[in-house]
């Protein structure tokens, strides 16, 4: 009934303008309670197909030979608004009034609502589902016939000119708001929406006129402030826009906090105050993805520790070092880890989401050791895993899928640069991951096994790492860029390769992930496990 009503209604004389209305009003109101089923019937001297069960609404283009065949006064059946498919009738009627309000007209409906008498024309209410409810509901409790009046509104001709002593007739509408997120300002910014669709939102009343507009039933402007929360994104707006997005189930910006999120958790967030206000089950969230970026998983259980310490220390205003982190944690009695205390238990799902076996660094593993956070279990099974792959040569025969227990690590890459390397270090096999900006917008990333020998490897990297001799490395790997451009995330992959490593130049680099990107940064993940070969 949407677009072929309106068009139906441009063309047809106003008594077949209102049986339109009439039959949308009507028939919507049935078919909210029964499915579509023809059924023969005789009305009067009427034989027409008619819908069965109720013997009232159905075949509306003989409504009014059925209401005197059967002496039912069928305008009482309109008063049924609650029931009303208001959608189909809002297109009908946006659709056929093109007028918007000339200056110095007198409005003719009152809304009361917070406190405020807020002055409205006709029209441009039945932009909101809501005040066409209301409006309509309120036409019927004045003993008005509704159909006669929306009949008034949809003749092509300009009403005739009132005397200006005339007072104009209102139809008062009142409204009751108990969603706290809508403020007055933003709700008059909504109001002012009915009329114009360049209204300006401003980021600080956003999440007001969403709310506004939820309640409004203003899909139009709903989806503007959803637009403009998708690019307002940020360590300050993070848990507000997310909170708000799943309090109205808009599936798009959860989504789109959620991939923020994945990009900015470590490398922006993971250090601010705002950490703090991410809520745990998005925290969970992110943690499970496939596609979260990190550093490494030994900063991903960093920045997963800043989050427990600023949910207890909530007067805190700016994040600590992390050696206080240790030190808070390790102030506990040791003869009870932090995660098996009752205070902690409510943390372990956001641990469960870890991937504690990529952690190889002696000096990592001396810090989880001695944090007093892990149950000793947990502790056991980490070393034991690690044991067992240097005993056979770096073969992880504790993981089997790339996706979800991949080992990672990360580059940032930026403007500032062209050439950004990291040297990492697994089992004693050593590897550079490397990206190259070719030119404006030109990338190519890869990674290459090195010797130990090399004199290029850090200290921070061969320290304390065992070395093997192993000419050889089986490795399953994948290469992921993500950047951001125009709102949108582009991901780059070599999906999942399976490839022998050696120390010669043949053999020794992985396949190169070439890109075209305008987007900055881009976050590239190098992700492998070695299976047993």
């Amino acid at each position: 009934m949407g677009d072929t009503g309106t068009g139906l209604l441009s063309l047809a004389s106003p008594h077949q303008r209102r049986e339109l209305i009439r039959f949308s009003i009507s028939f919507f109101v049935y078919s909210t309670q029964h499915p579509p089923r023809l059924n023969r019937r005789v009305t009067g001297v009427n034989d027409r197909w008619r819908f069965p069960r109720e013997p009232y609404l159905g075949d509306l283009l003989g409504l009014s030979q059925l209401s005197r065949a059967t002496g039912v006064d069928i305008d009482n059946e309109l008063k049924i608004i609650d029931r009303l498919h208001i959608p189909q009738l809002q297109k009908i009627l946006t659709g056929s009034i093109r007028k918007k309000p000339t200056q110095g007209s007198v409005p003719d409906v009152t809304l009361d609502c917070m406190g405020f008498q807020w002055e409205l024309h006709q029209p441009q209410l039945f932009h909101s589902g809501t005040l066409t409810k209301l409006y309509i509901f309120a036409l019927s409790q004045k003993n008005t016939d509704p159909l006669k009046e929306l009949e008034k509104l949809l003749r092509a001709e300009p009403p005739k000119e009132q005397p200006q002593k005339t007072p104009v007739k209102k139809i008062a509408i009142s409204l009751k708001i108990n969603d706290p997120l809508v403020t007055k300002t933003a709700f008059a910014t909504a109001l002012k929406s009915l009329y114009t669709q360049d209204i300006e939102v401003h980021m600080e009343d956003v999440l007001g006129v969403l709310a506004s507009a939820n309640i409004l039933q203003f899909p139009s402007l709903f989806k503007k402030c959803v637009s403009l929360m998708k690019d307002g994104i940020s360590p300050c707006t993070i848990q507000t826009y997310y909170l708000a997005a799943c309090k109205y189930k808009e599936e798009l910006l959860i989504t789109a906090c959620e991939k923020w999120l994945e990009m900015n958790l470590v490398p922006l967030i993971g250090r601010q105050i705002s950490l703090r206000t991410i809520p745990q089950e998005l925290l969970q969230k992110v943690l499970k993805s496939h596609r979260l970026f990190t550093f490494s998983e030994f900063d991903l259980l960093k920045t997963a520790l800043y989050w427990v310490y600023l949910q207890l220390n909530l007067k805190l205003q700016s994040v600590p070092i992390y050696e206080t982190v240790l030190a808070f944690f390790n102030s506990f009695p040791k003869k009870c880890p932090f995660l098996e205390r009752e205070l902690g238990q409510k943390f372990l799902p956001v641990f469960h989401c870890l991937r504690l076996h990529g952690i190889t660094k002696g000096k990592d593993l001396e810090d989880i050791k001695h944090i007093n956070f892990f149950p000793e279990t947990w502790i056991v099974r980490i070393l034991a895993n690690h044991y067992h792959a240097l005993e056979r040569g770096g073969d992880m025969f504790h993981v089997k899928d790339l996706s979800t227990q991949a080992i990672r690590f990360g580059l940032l890459i930026n403007q500032e640069k062209k050439i950004y390397s990291e040297m990492i270090g697994v089992y004693g096999f050593f590897f550079e991951i490397k990206g190259i900006k070719h030119g404006s917008s030109s990338y190519s990333f890869y990674m290459q096994r090195i010797k130990y020998s090399d004199m290029n490897l850090p200290a921070t990297v061969c320290e304390r790492s065992p070395v093997s001799l192993r000419q050889e490395r089986l490795v399953k790997y994948e290469i992921r860029a993500q950047s951001l451009v125009d709102g949108n995330w582009q991901e780059f992959s070599t999906n999942t390769l399976t490839q022998k490593f050696g120390l010669i130049k043949s053999t020794s680099k992985s396949h190169t992930l070439k890109i075209e990107t305008v987007g900055n940064p881009i976050f590239v993940t190098f992700a492998f496990i070695f299976p047993v070969s």
